[in-house]
Parts: structure tokens; sequence; C-alpha cells
């Protein structure tokens, strides 16, 4: 008897546009035909947009015999499944108990990962220096308020558990700032998980201020815990330019860190995917860098917003393919040298309301570094700030195989933009 081929790649509700081109590039390695699948809750519809699978599956995820007799006929082919949507996570994690004859992560290290407050919990248990202080907020009232006061003391930054691109992350100085942030938060985040169809209770957690240099690396996790790194990524936020917001303003790698900095960095990501029992996946860990010491913001496990762009670019890193791979099992092609320097810029306006004027938006194309650029709003639109749930005006990818000169075309796009608001 044949045994069936495993020839199904699944994901679970969104497909991004890098995996059917990373799909090819391996039909092409092993010579095999593989086939993807996109696991969707059946409570939306698939957007027009959302193209490249070759099945579709539906089922109720709040229903586990609905996962179970979805995926039945598909059972002896599905080679591997991955999620690479932040606000996926906890589907997928409903799936995962369904496919035990996949390598995926735990239900339980996902939970952990996709929770803010757990996440930071089990990095304490793993090792108490790692993370800041840090702890849960119920409600916005003065009890919750001087509890937290107490435990954390100012500034403090209050954030929600479960979202991502640095939605409603804000500091507090004093008592005034933290009741009308967390007044925002309270409101606003129930709509920000129904946009992002999430199924996560929402919830917001305090922790203490970290003052320092923003980095983050992406790793992929085997089944043993062997762990690969790819280049680090230096960050700089809104606050970083004087705005009071902590957007991810500035992404570049490789870095300009010496060796032994970076292996301290590895170690500190290292010990949060370790404290998570993260395996089977590839993760995406913000790190702050500290004198010469790292603490570990969060970690995520899929890879980060605008990294396959930006390890492209810079090191021919495919990640679609890589996460893929890590899943099979087989080892993450990461090669030992970079041929240039690749950056990311997310654009928010210096303040909130109407958008009356964009310029220099389409001098950016004439420069030597430009790469990319993807255009979110227009004039009429509002500029609204991410701590108060807003999404960036456009973002552009720049490339140049000579950092000085990646440097210099960053401040040149810098003088170039101006956005005003009525």
């Amino acid at each position: 008897m044949n045994t069936p081929e495993k020839n199904i790649i699944a994901y679970v509700m969104n497909l991004p546009a890098s995996v059917p081109p990373s799909v090819k590039a391996y039909q092409k390695m092993t010579g095999m035909k593989y086939k993807i699948m996109l696991i969707r809750d059946s409570k939306f519809e698939v957007p027009p947009s959302l193209s490249g699978y070759d099945i579709l599956v539906s089922c109720d995820f709040s229903k586990p015999h609905s996962i179970a007799e979805a995926l039945f006929a598909y059972k002896d082919a599905l080679l591997a499944i991955s999620c690479r949507s932040e606000a996926s996570i906890s589907r997928f994690a409903k799936v995962i108990p369904h496919v035990p004859y996949l390598r995926t992560p735990t239900s339980e290290s996902l939970a952990w990962a996709t929770d803010k407050y757990e996440m930071r919990r089990h990095f304490r248990l793993f090792d108490p220096k790692c993370t800041p202080k840090f702890t849960h907020i119920k409600e916005n009232t003065k009890t919750q308020r001087t509890r937290s006061i107490q435990k954390i003391g100012f500034p403090m930054i209050i954030k929600p558990t479960n979202l991502a691109a640095s939605l409603f992350v804000t500091i507090c100085y004093h008592e005034e700032e933290l009741d009308k942030a967390l007044q925002t938060a309270f409101r606003k985040i129930v709509k920000a998980y129904e946009h992002d169809q999430r199924i996560e209770e929402p919830k917001i957690i305090a922790e203490e201020y970290m003052e320092g240099d923003m980095y983050s690396v992406d790793s992929y996790v085997n089944s043993r815990g062997g762990i690969s790194h790819c280049p680090l990524v230096r960050v700089k936020t809104g606050k970083d330019i004087g705005h009071d917001d902590f957007y991810n303003y500035l992404q570049v790698t490789p870095t300009a860190l010496k060796k032994t900095s970076i292996e301290k960095a590895h170690k500190a990501a290292e010990t949060a995917i370790h404290s998570l029992g993260l395996r089977n996946t590839t993760t995406h860990t913000e790190l702050m860098k500290i004198d010469d010491e790292w603490k570990i913001i969060e970690i995520g496990p899929r890879m980060g917003g605008f990294r396959d762009e930006l390890h492209q670019l810079s090191c021919d890193i495919d990640h679609s393919l890589n996460d893929i791979l890590i899943r099979i099992p087989r080892k993450p092609i990461i090669p030992k040298k970079c041929k240039g320097f690749a950056a990311a810029m997310k654009w928010f306006a210096a303040k909130e309301g109407k958008i009356t004027e964009m310029k220099g938006i389409k001098k950016i194309e004439q420069l030597e570094s430009f790469h990319k650029i993807i255009i979110n709003k227009k004039i009429g639109d509002r500029a609204v700030f991410a701590r108060n749930g807003g999404r960036s005006i456009f973002n552009v990818f720049l490339y140049n195989n000579e950092r000085p000169k990646l440097l210099a075309d960053i401040r040149r796009l810098e003088k170039l933009v101006k956005i005003n608001i009525a």
C-alpha cells in the first residue's frame, strides 16, 4: 500500500503575499509539488485580497469538533502548519490539538507568548533579572491605579496584553496621565480587538519604563530547542524623535554592534524563547540594551513586522521559506554575510488631526537607497497616534550596499517629508 504524499502546507487565517513564491522556491529545491492550505474562521468572509492558496478550509474555532472535522480529510497529506499573524495565534493554538502528527509549538507556549502578563511572569520565573517590574490592571479605578503606582512607580508603561504595532502603548509620569491613558485604552481596545478579529479578552498591563536602545532579533527554533538567529535590527521609536509615542519609527539591519554585544543579545533572546518553551516556530524578540546589559521587552511566536522585507533586502534571507523549513524539520537557510544594509520607516504625523497636506513623498522615490513605499492615508484622512490606536501614514523601505549612504538617505528623507495637520 502506498503511503500518501505529505505535500500540504497550512496557514491559519491569513496568508502573506511572500508565502506562494517561497513555496515555489522550495518546490524547485525538492522537485516536489506542494499545496497551500488556508484555514479560516467560518464566522468571517475571505477578503478578496487574500489569494495564493490551493485549498480553503472553513471551521468554527469555538467548536473543537468543527476543527477536527474540517481537517480530518487532509490528515495524511498535511506536511506543516504555521500562523503568520499575531492576531490569529490564539486560533492557531486551538488547531494544534487536532494535528498531533505535525511539529508545532504547544498551545500553552503560544498562550504565554500572546499574553504579555503571562509572558513576563514566565520570564521572571526563568530569570528575575531579565524582565522589568510589571502588574495587571483590571480596571481604571483609584484602587487599581494606587496599587500599580506602589508596585511599579513612575515613569511606567501601560499596554494591552494581546496587541502589536505599539497600539495603545503609553508612558505615564504621574497619576493624572495614568488615569487618562487607562480611560483611552479601556475605551478603545475592544474596537481594536474586533478590527483584528481577535478572540482574546482585552487586558491591560503596567510595567516599569526602561531607558536604553531598542533592538530586535528574529530566530528559528527547532523541535529540540536549537536556535538559529537572523541579524539584529536596531529600532528607533517615535519617542526617539520627540513624538510622545512608541511606534517603530526606524528599523535598520544589520547593526553596528560588536560581536560580544550581539552574543549577549542572542543569550537574552534565548532566555525568552526557553522560558516560554517555544519550539517548532519562528520567533521575534524585542530587547532593550541598557549600557552593556540586555533586558527582554517581549517576544512573539512569529516573525516581526517588516522583517521579511528587511532581511530579504540586506541578507537574502527568505523568512517564509525558513518558517516552513523549521517545521518539517530542515535547517533554516541563513547566509553567513549580509550583502548590504536595509531600513524600514513607519511615518506618523507629529500631531493628531485631519491631514491637509503631504509634501515630499514623491521625492522619496528619487533617493539612491529607495526600494518601496506603501501609502496608507490620503489628504482628508485623520492622523492618529499609535498609542491611541492609529496606523501609519506611510511605510518606506530603503536599501544600500553602504551603511553611510543608507544613513544619509534616511536623513534626506526626514528633511523631505512634511505632513500638515489641521
